[in-house]
């Protein structure tokens, strides 16, 4: 029996400033920043949020059976986020300060972690980066910590349709360092990103973002994120609930202990967005795939495949809204890494398919959202024929999560 291990690592993204508005999801009203004189630095905006969530997971072990594949609380309270936010959005030099701990968004049939400050290399500056923005020129440059370009999901939960996130988000790149080239003309948006994929201080990691605005309801995006070279297997990465790079044993600190087919890997996806008065549709699709590479213990091919359809619904002035999302996906993995119980999702060779549902209420600055998720296996065996889920003996396909979450807004 393979249990399943692997904890949520907010290995997803959040927007950046200039890409915010292209991926957010409506389901909540963001932030709204405060203007600040700043004196001989000009304009500034401070803004931020807060949140926290109870949850409720179904399949985790009794005291009485094996330790189950959730390995978890059946409940709990977690704080999720808490940003605080400083820009110069004006002038040729500009930049871009994020303080705090970020860890709300919950991926769907993993096991909820309490935020903290100590999952990225830089502890509590979640991000960081100075931008040169010429003027009257299409192009900005930036460097310093900054957000994936991957995916339409974000780190920040309360920017999604849903609390809970897709698998599609799991695999993706959260926080890393590096440069970024922006290209913004008309209804194209272009960025290019260098850096140290997965936060690992090995900088051979390349992300791009392209986004063509077709017109105020329709707008296609494709993303692609890979390594250039060879990140070791000892190279630091996303902490998860211990300090970074920690090697202790239930940390994933580390790109061997984490899994070599993250941060050794091939990603390309996309998404389109359509939306029709109050409702908003964003299918997506995702491929990820790491060569067979013997020195990071890769013996095969190992890659993962993810399709996902989000919805966000307002109901007109009211202050209600309806988020949600359907999901699937499909994984195949190297024999040694499923032995060595590293796998993309859930289990080795894992295949599932997911709903999730989050009717979400706003008031100003405030919010709640009950969120409600339910992921089942179609594939629960490894390539060896050992099996993993949940339940008390670690073999069951269906796992339920739900979570009520509030939270402020600034």
């Amino acid at each position: 029996m393979i249990n399943m291990r692997r904890q949520l690592l907010g290995l997803g993204v959040v927007a950046a400033s200039s890409l915010f508005a292209i991926n957010a999801a409506h389901a909540l009203n963001g932030p709204t920043a405060i203007q600040i004189d700043g004196g001989p630095l000009g304009t500034l905006e401070l803004s931020g949020g807060v949140d926290g969530y109870g949850y409720y997971i179904s399949g985790t072990n009794r005291s009485d059976e094996p330790a189950s594949a959730s390995g978890i609380k059946a409940d709990g309270f977690n704080v999720g986020s808490a940003i605080i936010e400083l820009q110069k959005n004006t002038g040729v030099l500009q930049f871009t300060l994020q303080v705090g701990s970020n860890g709300g968004a919950t991926t769907l049939g993993v096991a909820p972690t309490q935020t903290t400050v100590s999952n990225l290399s830089t502890g509590p500056l979640y991000a960081g980066y100075l931008t040169i923005a010429p003027t009257g020129s299409p192009f900005t440059i930036s460097a310093g910590m900054m957000p994936s370009l991957e995916g339409y999901e974000t780190a920040l939960d309360w920017s999604n349709p849903d609390q809970l996130t897709t698998a599609i988000f799991f695999v993706q790149n959260q926080q890393s360092q590096g440069v970024t080239l922006n290209y913004t003309k008309g209804p194209i948006n272009a960025s290019v990103m260098f850096g140290d994929g997965y936060n690992t201080g090995v900088f051979n990691f390349l992300q791009a973002l392209f986004t063509y605005t077709i017109n105020s309801s329709n707008a296609v995006s494709v993303y692609y994120g890979g390594n250039l070279g060879r990140t070791g297997v000892n190279a630091k990465t996303y902490s998860g609930t211990c300090s970074y790079g920690s090697t202790a044993t239930g940390c994933f600190g580390t790109v061997g202990t984490f899994g070599a087919q993250f941060a050794n890997s091939q990603l390309i996806g996309g998404f389109y967005s359509y939306t029709m008065g109050n409702l908003n549709l964003v299918p997506e699709v995702q491929y990820q795939v790491a060569k067979a590479d013997q020195r990071v213990g890769l013996d095969k091919e190992s890659s993962n495949f993810g399709a996902a359809l989000f919805e966000t619904y307002t109901f007109g002035k009211s202050p209600y809204s309806l988020g949600g999302w359907v999901e699937y996906f499909d994984s195949h993995n190297s024999a040694q890494e499923a032995s060595n119980g590293d796998f993309w999702l859930v289990g080795p060779s894992a295949e599932a398919i997911g709903l999730s549902v989050a009717p979400t209420w706003q008031y100003k600055y405030l919010f709640a959202r009950a969120n409600a998720g339910y992921l089942y296996l179609l594939n629960n065996k490894g390539a060896d024929g050992t099996t993993f889920g949940y339940g008390g003996k670690g073999t069951g396909r269906s796992n339920f999560t739900g979570t009520l979450e509030a939270g402020v807004l600034f």
